[in-house]
């Protein structure tokens, strides 16, 4: 059962990116209906299920929860973002590096980090700058989109490092909550400062965003969480690795996008990068992707 689990969560994240993709409607918008649907979505189990918790928050833990909301709204903006100017493969592929931000900032913290993890950070920054070399050489736009796949990727490990001592006083429902509410209230200001049409989308930009909310967002990383409880983060890493090429198949088939060979190339050093470093980090240092 489990092992059924684990696909249907590597297929609901993977479809993320096509799904986003193919939709029409302006960055801020998917990125806020997303986390606003999730939000109402839990709001109603963590006000049953995990009250006392909340209430017991003390303010530092609770301004981590919300740092986290904030991050996770930048890097659901970025990435989004890029999904519209570069192909789904590389913008997939770019924002899983956020492992290896994760990593520096470990070092930054003043945690040793092996010999053999910066091997793999190496490995799979070569693998970027591959990726953006043949996009700089299709378009700029190209690039610029690798450019904020890649800056989603540091959004996202920013979220992880703030939200990794909070997990340890509130449950995955508690949690998921208050940062997805405070990720989407964050949207809807950064959309109302730009003058973003929020309600203005037509039945099929609707119809793929709650594609992306149940598949990705309600499916995929609720059965992350779940599984984390049964499997390892070492291993739930590894298998979220297999979104990439998850998501690049279901965009070559639906989107019909079929990046220069040498994306691929690129695409394959990151990958092997970041296998060596979710393979060479202690256990208690694994962390579990999220897109």
């Amino acid at each position: 059962m489990n092992a059924l689990l684990a696909v249907v969560a590597v297929l609901g994240v993977s479809a993320s990116g096509p799904l986003m993709a193919a939709t029409n409607a302006p960055v801020l918008a998917i990125a806020f209906w997303r986390n606003a649907a999730a939000t109402v979505v839990l709001a109603p189990v963590a006000a049953v299920r995990s009250r006392a918790e909340l209430r017991a928050l003390d303010a530092r833990h609770l301004s981590l929860t919300l740092a986290a909301g904030v991050f996770l709204a930048g890097h659901f903006a970025t990435w989004v973002g890029s999904l519209q100017l570069t192909s789904v493969a590389a913008a997939t592929a770019l924002v899983t590096t956020q492992l290896v931000w994760v990593v520096l900032l470990d070092r930054w913290r003043g945690q040793p980090v092996a010999a053999r993890v910066l091997v793999g950070c190496a490995v799979s920054v070569v693998g970027v700058l591959v990726v953006s070399g043949v996009d700089f050489a299709v378009s700029t736009r190209a690039l610029v989109g690798d450019g904020l796949a890649v800056l989603g990727g540091l959004f996202a490990a920013m979220y992880l490092v703030a939200g990794e001592r909070v997990r340890t006083r509130l449950s995955t429902t508690a949690y998921t909550t208050v940062c997805y509410g405070t990720c989407a209230l964050v949207l809807l200001l950064a959309s109302l400062a730009a003058g973003v049409d929020l309600v203005g989308l037509d039945a099929r930009d609707w119809l793929l965003i709650g594609a992306v909310t149940v598949c990705a967002q309600l499916l995929g990383h609720s059965l992350i969480n779940h599984l984390l409880a049964v499997m390892s983060p070492l291993v739930i890493s590894l298998l979220l690795l297999l979104e990439v090429p998850g998501a690049a198949l279901l965009a070559a088939v639906a989107l019909g996008q079929s990046p220069p060979a040498g994306v691929y190339a690129g695409l394959a050093l990151v990958l092997a990068g970041l296998v060596v470093v979710v393979l060479s980090r202690r256990p208690a240092d694994q962390q579990p992707l999220e897109v």
